[in-house]
């Protein structure tokens, strides 16, 4: 235990979280894996336990603690091998939960937020479009108020929980006319009229249902606008930090995974009359592995506790994300290939980790973009501040 970060409650709630996740969900993941589908049931058994109200106030359902149970929850489930899986279950909890908690007002957050937490509901987050992904200020979807109600064209695209979610949080241009100041946030019900969405198929992540959502002439109610018209892109850019961050634990501990399983492999597999873990190239390959995988995570872990305390890491979460999102590539490659033939083999965990680790540096913003971000923060003297 890394008594600097977590404390005893946090690992006992370890614990309990990894059993329950061999008890209920592991026993299906191969099947969801193949389906693209994960059964609803599994959405109540998450609520139930308390597991989407981490980071919600107990006035609404929630347990409200701090972000290293996030962190927990995070690294065991990347540690089930279904990364599809994870992306399902922090979407919603980590994407869409965040802008309720962060924007909605008080009959929003009872009608929206209480259920999701209760794992009766199911949110997405539509922000990427498929004209442009990382450029946010960029999008087309428009929101054009008319009376009492919002009319709702455009179309979003790689959104997770896009196909199956109850409601999405949509970000659209309510003044077409201005760049960065006319973008807002509205949630949408998934039964509104004029909403039709189409399953992605992927290279990895095949657990989660990733859709393009078209709307055309949806009819959205003005209180359904979350918190102030044209404070969108700052909203979204405010909560990149936490989504970074996010991408970057799950980074390292899937590479972790990785090496553990290696490790174990390498214990078990005999060849010229000793074991793979007694050759010194394979012994040095995974001790350079090893070091990649602590690295970032220590990194991750101060991340997380500065996150925690308040502080705007926007620079450090998009580091976080690029160099750890990278690693896990390096890694899970590496340790593909010290399990031989075998690591090819989709029986074996590492075919499906390499896959899933894939969208890493893609998804949540590309390195490419990330990396101007922290070239405008540390070469120019950019700042980037939270919403006021």
């Amino acid at each position: 235990m890394n008594s600097m970060y977590f404390t005893e409650e946090h690992e006992s709630f370890r614990a309990s979280f990894k059993d329950f996740l061999q008890k209920e969900v592991v026993p299906y993941i191969d099947k969801w894996e193949k389906t693209g589908t994960i059964e609803r049931f599994i959405w109540k058994k998450f609520g139930e336990m308390g597991y989407f109200g981490l980071c919600t106030p107990e006035a609404y359902g929630g347990l409200d603690l701090d972000l290293f149970y996030t962190v927990i929850f995070l690294e065991e489930m990347q540690k089930i091998n279904s990364g599809g899986f994870a992306a399902a279950m922090w979407a919603h909890e980590f994407l869409a939960m965040t802008h309720l908690n962060k924007e909605a007002s008080e009959a929003t957050k009872q009608k929206y937020l209480v259920p999701s937490v209760e794992g009766d509901k199911i949110g997405c987050l539509c922000i990427t479009e498929p004209f442009g992904g990382s450029d946010v200020a960029g999008m087309r979807s428009t929101a054009i108020k008319k009376g009492d109600k919002y009319i709702l064209n455009g179309s979003k695209t790689f959104i997770t929980n896009g196909i199956y979610s109850d409601y999405l949080i949509v970000a659209a241009k309510t003044d077409p006319s201005d760049k960065y100041k006319g973008i807002s946030i509205l949630i949408v019900d998934r039964d509104t009229p004029g909403i039709s969405a189409t399953k992605l198929d992927k290279l990895g992540w095949r657990a989660s249902d990733t859709g393009e959502i078209a709307f055309d002439n949806v009819e959205i109610p003005a209180e359904n606008l979350m918190g102030e018209e044209g404070k969108g892109f700052p909203y979204i850019m405010q909560h990149f930090a936490l989504e970074r961050l996010i991408m970057g634990v799950n980074a390292h501990a899937r590479a972790e995974f990785a090496v553990d399983y290696a490790i174990d492999y390498m214990q078990e597999r005999v060849a010229f009359g000793k074991s793979l873990d007694k050759f010194q190239a394979l012994r040095h390959k995974v001790a350079e592995m090893a070091s990649k995988v602590d690295m970032c995570k220590e990194y991750n872990y101060s991340i997380t506790k500065r996150l925690d305390q308040g502080d705007y890491v926007v620079k450090e979460a998009s580091m976080s994300k690029l160099l750890s999102t990278k690693m896990a590539d390096e890694v899970i490659y590496d340790a593909l290939q010290l399990l031989g033939g075998y690591g090819y083999m989709e029986e074996y965990p590492m075919a499906r980790l390499l896959r899933d680790s894939r969208l890493g540096p893609i998804g949540g913003g590309t390195s490419e973009i990330l990396k101007e971000i922290i070239a405008k923060m540390i070469i120019d003297g950019k700042e980037y501040k939270p919403a006021t």
